[in-house]
């Protein structure tokens, strides 16, 4: 089989493409003929060591793949040889093949293309867990997303309109902004690239209760952490909830005073740790999300497409924050 290893730490740059003998499949395990991996910031940082998993040596990033299943390993009594599928694997994804428990492979609708699927999962299953099971959204609150063009941005956009939220989608450029408009955004909002001053970060908050009125904003869900949080969480609504989601602009500080001044909530979100401890919920979640794909309601969007040997070149426009919604690698 082909993958794209990470031999030493570092960038994009050091992946190499190599040939590797097929993986057998274990007990309670299947191969999946990969035909398309979804790119995620994690990839990132994985192959520099900086994400919480540390994979030894040397492995493919690839954290979600979509194929067909073309092998069993003992006791897998769910699928069977030939089933499409999406598959969450934490990495190795980047790879004509791949093995993974068959407890975190699923089905996919007749009607998905692989590419939809293996950029499905993670982005829409972060979101909806953290705007339904986290913040617990209602019809008629107000959502500020940041980093709102990114994967999860966009899938918050089409979930939070599809909770009958007001959205605000705060983005880096006119471009993703209008982007996020075509996706249905209500309100969108440009910040600055650096806000590192007490004068910028006020009128970030200013900006944000012009938006969404003087009551401020009922739920954030921040992508984006450093010095955008802080002005952020000071736009809150009384009892509003603060989604922590990720941090590419750095791990944010927050004075914790401001939570009582707002009576308002911190809330951590983490995704790949709630499909594990919780999965009777993350099955019930997936349901919903191939409920609200069937009727149209959210549909990942795809800006570039590479193939397996480009895997760096993706990795790295990723990384340089130049992605509209999702980038994908395909096998075919």
């Amino acid at each position: 089989m082909k993958t794209m290893l990470s031999n030493d730490v570092g960038g994009p740059e050091t992946l190499a493409l190599s040939d590797m003998p097929s993986p057998e499949p274990g007990k309670n395990q299947v191969r999946i003929k990969v035909h398309a991996a979804g790119v995620n910031f994690p990839d990132t940082l994985i192959i520099r060591d900086l994400y919480q998993m540390k994979p030894p040596r040397p492995f493919a990033p690839g954290g979600e793949i979509s194929g067909e299943v073309d092998a069993l390993g003992e006791a897998v009594t769910n699928l069977k040889v030939g089933d499409r599928v999406l598959g969450m694997i934490g990495f190795g994804g980047f790879a004509t093949e791949v093995v993974a428990d068959a407890n975190r492979v699923v089905k996919i609708p007749d009607n998905m293309p692989y590419d939809e699927a293996a950029c499905f999962v993670l982005t829409y299953g972060t979101s909806h867990h953290a705007l339904k099971d986290r913040a617990n959204i209602q019809a008629g609150e107000t959502l500020l997303i940041l980093g709102a063009a990114g994967g999860v941005g966009v899938a918050a956009i089409e979930l939070g309109k599809a909770a009958g939220a007001k959205v605000i989608a705060a983005v880096s450029s006119e471009e993703k902004a209008q982007f996020c408009r075509d996706l249905g955004a209500d309100e969108t909002l440009i910040y600055s690239r650096d806000i590192s001053d007490r004068a910028s970060q006020k009128e970030f908050s200013t900006q944000i209760k012009a938006l969404s009125g003087s009551d401020g904003v009922d739920v954030i869900y921040d992508a984006v952490g450093g010095d955008y949080a802080q002005p952020a969480v000071r736009s809150l609504a009384w009892k509003g909830r603060y989604l922590v989601v990720g941090f590419p602009a750095g791990i944010p500080s927050i004075p914790l005073n401001l939570t009582l001044l707002k009576g308002c909530q911190i809330v951590g979100v983490f995704w790949g740790a709630h499909t594990v401890r919780e999965p009777q919920n993350h099955a019930e979640n997936m349901g919903d999300l191939f409920r609200l794909y069937r009727e149209g309601k959210i549909k990942p969007r795809i800006s570039a497409n590479y193939p397996l040997d480009k895997a760096g070149d993706a990795l790295q426009l990723l990384q340089d924050r130049k992605v509209l919604g999702k980038v994908v690698v395909t096998m075919d």
